[in-house]
């Protein structure tokens, strides 16, 4: 094999293994553009103006630009973050050159101002994603204090820093505008809605022509969708602050696949289809104009978002009339008949209408994401500064008011891990004083690269930041002896490191990571200087001190990090929409109970609605925090967000149930109705007690439970039960037949979730 074959294979193969371990490359494009910038400009400063101050600010500066933050949205909203981020350094380094001389004004102000870093970003995910970055310009002055006249350098070095950032981010592999998850979720809801348009057609007619596309549709849907969850699994969890536009994508998975699921699992006609009511044909065919406008969406988040919302207000026409059609006119055109098999027809002929009414909700849910995502793309930059959600009333700076007071009870995840990095940080400063560390920036670096994980890994990642220290000291000190004299090498070998370290904090460790930038501060305080080997050594001093402090400030004042309020808000959000479930059901059924006057009252049911969104609020809450965290995860984003969105199809099946009902009036049919209601209770029962166990589980108290299997002698007494209590006197099936199958319907929905839901949920109990 030539060389030349052979380099190509290895490029090859190294391009494959970073596109497995970095999915769009995203680390990869962070860590070459500051390879090539970092090095250059503190060639600069060492080289030529012959400042180590400004060579320090400019390469941090840079790191910190660069590295630790990737801003999203167009080109000119990420210019406008980066220029912001180096104001907000060049006013940090002040404050900290100004305080660094005097040990209780530096303890105090870290203290302060690290709780505001960290806590400003519940408002917003641009103030999230730059927490870091934004400590550090802080830590580094505070941390090395100078006399003030020495804080011209220091701005110029960082200026320096900025200016370099903001044509970097524009020329140097600029990131993408478009989220790696739109281009494959584009391609399912294009699929799915080929897949309804064959399936529309196949029940018009045609049906051998038909019915063979309807099963290459089924198959590009299934694959399509398989394209966009092998992308979705390959990233374990999302950086810190996930944007809005981001989080609504990554929810959005889940819901095309249970579309998907909801397509494909379509009966296999070998005869003509059953008739069916015209009207499902009609809105399945408004369904199929809603996801290729989402599509169209997601495809490029700054088209206009009217057209989507036109067809979905079309849609929701298309379900209304076809909802008034088959408790209507159906059930007078298809008699139920005396024999089993006829009642089993009547309800088959009902239920192409209910899926079209359950993907309807579903693709409603869909686009209304996918609105919210473009919105939120488009948005003005004080308003994503600031956090504020599209279409919200209030102005930009009274919506970060009140998402920050919604944060300020003890119980927030937020407020504790803001406390706990700023305690930990002033305790480092006051530490690293009283015991007369030389270098107690090391230490504030120990303390700020454990703290920006979750307390119950501090332990862990303190453990994998010492190994680290240890390994890229060890290795730094081997190189220097092997180097010897020749600085020059130490040139050559700076970017490679800065590209090394960028990279493998996401594709390899957290230990890798911080090896390869203990090596990277090794080459970047030794060139110019006769290489020394001791002083790298005493640097695991520094990084251990620093490190035990974020344990003890960590187990103090946040036992579990955010993954345990994670749980607590799914088994409070489960146990919530549960009951919000079973208050639907009763509700239906005291529509059609003829023992009692008047229609039964809405308030109890819109109140049980209103806690389930509460819940369901808070949960999205932690969610957040807990994709914000950054660190080794003990659960995979993939499971963490099939737990999240089972909520949604939970409150989803009971908003249908309510819906369903709302403006039905009651029925006074002679006939008792008992059996059809101990049929539809049984199984809401069943159903909605599976998800209190769940809830208990997830609060640590029980075992996962085993999903509610489909039982056929439900079916078949609901079957009996149209025949016998939900039909008139001369045989024909009324309205309110129609809509208690569709409630028993809507319950089997929720069921149909479980098993998907409880594999998640074992992962979570077992981790």
């Amino acid at each position: 094999m030539s060389l030349g074959a052979w380099s190509g294979q290895r490029a090859s193969a190294l391009s494959g293994w970073l596109r497995t371990h970095d999915p769009a490359l995203a680390a990869t494009r962070r860590a070459a553009r500051t390879a090539v910038v970092m090095p250059a400009l503190f060639a600069l400063c060492t080289q030529v103006l012959h400042s180590p101050t400004m060579a320090s600010f400019a390469a941090f500066g840079s790191f910190s630009m660069l590295l630790l933050v990737d801003f999203s949205g167009t080109l000119i909203q990420r210019l406008r973050a980066q220029f912001a981020l180096a104001v907000a350094w060049a006013v940090l380094i002040c404050v900290g050159t100004v305080v660094a001389r005097v040990t209780w004004l530096s303890v105090l102000a870290t203290l302060v101002v690290a709780f505001c870093v960290l806590f400003s970003g519940v408002v917003s995910s641009v103030l999230a994603g730059s927490s870091t970055a934004l400590l550090l310009a802080f830590v580094l002055p505070v941390a090395t204090p100078v006399p003030l006249d020495q804080l011209p350098d220091r701005l110029i070095g960082a200026g320096l820093a900025a200016a370099a950032a903001l044509p970097a981010v524009t020329l140097l592999w600029p990131r993408p505008a478009a989220d790696p998850l739109s281009g494959p979720a584009a391609r399912v809801c294009r699929a799915a809605a080929a897949l309804l348009r064959a399936d529309a057609s196949a029940t018009g007619g045609r049906r051998a022509f038909n019915i063979g596309a309807c099963q290459i549709a089924a198959d590009e849907t299934s694959a399509a969708n398989a394209d966009l969850r092998r992308m979705f699994d390959a990233t374990p969890y999302r950086p810190t602050g996930l944007s809005t536009s981001s989080r609504t994508l990554v929810r959005l998975v889940d819901e095309l696949t249970w579309l998907s699921a909801i397509l494909t699992d379509r009966p296999d006609y070998t005869e003509q289809p059953p008739a069916c009511d015209p009207a499902a044909r009609t809105a399945r065919l408004a369904a199929a104009d809603v996801l290729d406008r989402a599509a169209d969406l997601l495809t490029d988040f700054r088209g206009d978002v009217g057209p989507l919302r036109s067809g979905v207000r079309e849609l929701q026409s298309a379900l209304a009339a076809m909802e008034a059609s088959s408790t209507a006119r159906l059930p007078v055109d298809q008699p139920v008949g005396e024999s089993p098999d006829e009642v089993f027809t009547f309800i088959s002929t009902l239920d192409f209408s209910f899926r079209a009414l359950e993907l309807g909700f579903a693709v409603v849910q869909i686009a209304e994401n996918v609105s919210l995502a473009a919105q939120a793309f488009q948005r003005s930059w004080p308003d994503r500064l600031l956090g504020r959600e599209p279409g919200a009333l209030t102005k930009p700076l009274t919506s970060a008011r009140e998402r920050a007071g919604a944060h300020l009870g003890w119980n927030s995840v937020w407020l504790h891990n803001s406390l706990r990095g700023s305690v930990g940080l002033a305790i480092a400063i006051l530490l690293a004083d009283l015991t007369s560390v030389q270098h107690s920036f090391w230490v504030l670096l120990g303390t700020l690269s454990v703290l920006r994980s979750n307390a119950l890994n501090t332990g862990q990642n303190a453990m994998r930041a010492i190994l680290g220290t240890v390994l890229g000291s060890i290795i730094g000190a081997g190189m220097l002896q092997l180097i010897g004299h020749h600085g020059t090498v130490l040139w050559v070998l700076l970017p490679i490191a800065i590209l090394i370290a960028g990279i493998a904090p996401a594709a390899i460790s957290f230990t890798a990571g911080q090896a390869a930038f203990t090596v990277t501060l090794v080459i970047l305080f030794n060139i110019g200087q006769n290489p020394d080997w001791h002083i790298v050594l005493l640097r695991i001093q520094d990084i251990a001190l620093g490190c035990g402090v974020s344990v003890v400030v960590a187990l103090f004042f946040w036992p579990r990090g955010a993954a345990a309020a994670v749980d607590k808000a799914l088994a409070k959000a489960y146990a919530d929409s549960a009951r919000y479930l079973s208050g639907a059901v009763a509700y239906a059924l005291g529509h059609c109970d003829a023992g009692k006057a008047g229609l039964p009252a809405a308030e109890p049911v819109a109140a049980q609605s209103r806690e389930a969104a509460a819940s369901a609020r808070r949960l999205d809450d932690a969610y957040r925090t807990y994709l914000a965290e950054r660190g080794a995860k003990p659960l995979s984003l993939a499971d963490t967000t099939t737990l999240v969105t089972g909520v949604v199809g939970l409150r989803l099946a009971a908003d249908s149930v309510v819906s369903l009902w709302q403006n039905s009036g009651r029925t006074r049919p002679k006939a008792d109705q008992s059996a059809a209601h101990s049929a539809i209770l049984e199984a809401a029962d069943s159903v909605t007690g599976w998800y209190r166990g769940l809830a208990d589980s997830l609060g640590g108290r029980t075992p996962i439970p085993v999903p509610v299997p489909l039982l056929p002698e439900s079916a078949a007494r609901l079957v009996d039960s149209v025949r016998t209590d939900l039909v008139d006197r001369d045989g024909q099936a009324t309205a309110a037949a129609v809509r208690v199958i569709w409630t028993g319907d809507h319950v089997d929905v929720a069921r149909r979730l479980q098993p998907g839901i409880a594999a998640a949920a074992k992962e979570t109990v077992l981790r």
